[in-house]
């Protein structure tokens, strides 16, 4: 087997983006990230594939740090051999990633090979379910109405979304990052609130794949929870999604969170895999 490493981005996607398009849902985050993501700190990036001795891709690696390693496997490949030897790989070329984030197996394949032997220790972070949705369920509608991001929601957003952080154990951003973010949705149909007397709850069209989009950013005020609000302004994005043109939608859900899953779950949402994301951590 062999390491390729890439320092084109275009050159990258060129190669593998067709590879990953084999399993969109799956590999809907490094897609989202190659088509649509900003290219800062590129030199930072490990963009690479594993291939076998005839040149066949086995799998596509990509780490933006500070986020974790993603790795995907294609779905042809029976064995975690080439886990086993990336794993190995990046410890001999010194390449120290964060953490990794893939599908539970392959998450595990690799901790316990990179760290293996080494002062670096290994500590699962989360575990998440990815879920897929192509026809919306009938559901109880919540009172209230769905609307569009507006510009006085700023007020409020970026600390709905920093507490949406905190709460799913993803990296937080100031108050300040996240007004800059949500100020790029305005005007662009893809931050819903959804407004009860006032606003009560959100999602966002976060990722976009060719044939699919995922949605994140769903959060709820813990005073507001329990009367669906969350359920509908899913479901009111999900539904202009799929009329919109695309064949699904996906997300994912805090595995140790049954409510927040059964919100998805009721609107047609069905689980496809889990994921696991590890850190890592240096020893001294």
């Amino acid at each position: 087997m062999k390491l390729r490493r890439y320092t084109d981005a275009n050159e990258y996607q060129a190669d593998v983006l067709d590879i990953l398009l084999e399993d969109e849902v799956r590999n809907n985050l490094p897609i989202s990230i190659l088509v649509d993501g900003t290219r800062n700190n590129i030199a930072d990036w490990l963009m690479a594939t594993v291939t076998d001795d005839f040149g066949s891709v086995l799998l596509v690696v990509l780490c933006t740090k500070p986020f974790p390693l993603l790795i995907c496997k294609r779905e042809n490949v029976l064995d975690n051999s080439s886990v086993v030897f990336l794993a190995k790989e990046l410890r001999r070329i010194g390449f120290e990633p964060p953490g990794i984030l893939a599908i539970d197996e392959l998450a595990g394949c690799f901790a316990e090979t990179y760290c293996g032997g080494t002062t670096i220790s290994s500590r699962l972070h989360m575990t998440m379910v990815l879920m897929r949705l192509d026809r919306l369920s009938e559901y109880k509608k919540a009172s209230g109405f769905c609307r569009m991001l507006q510009f006085e929601d700023l007020s409020y957003t970026p600390a709905w979304e920093n507490a949406f952080c905190v709460e799913c154990r993803v990296p937080i951003y100031t108050l300040t990052e996240s007004e800059e973010r949500i100020k790029k949705r305005l005007g662009m149909n893809v931050h819903y609130i959804w407004e009860d007397g006032k606003p009560v709850a959100q999602a966002v069209f976060g990722r976009n794949t060719p044939n699919g989009a995922a949605i994140s950013w769903v959060y709820t005020p813990s005073e507001f929870r329990g009367f669906g609000y969350a359920t509908s302004v899913v479901a009111e994005l999900s539904k202009n999604i799929l009329e919109g043109g695309k064949s699904f939608c996906c997300l994912f859900a805090d595995a140790s969170n049954p409510a927040s899953c059964a919100v998805y779950h009721k609107l047609g949402y069905y689980d496809i895999c889990k994921f696991s994301e590890i850190k890592f951590d240096m020893e001294y």
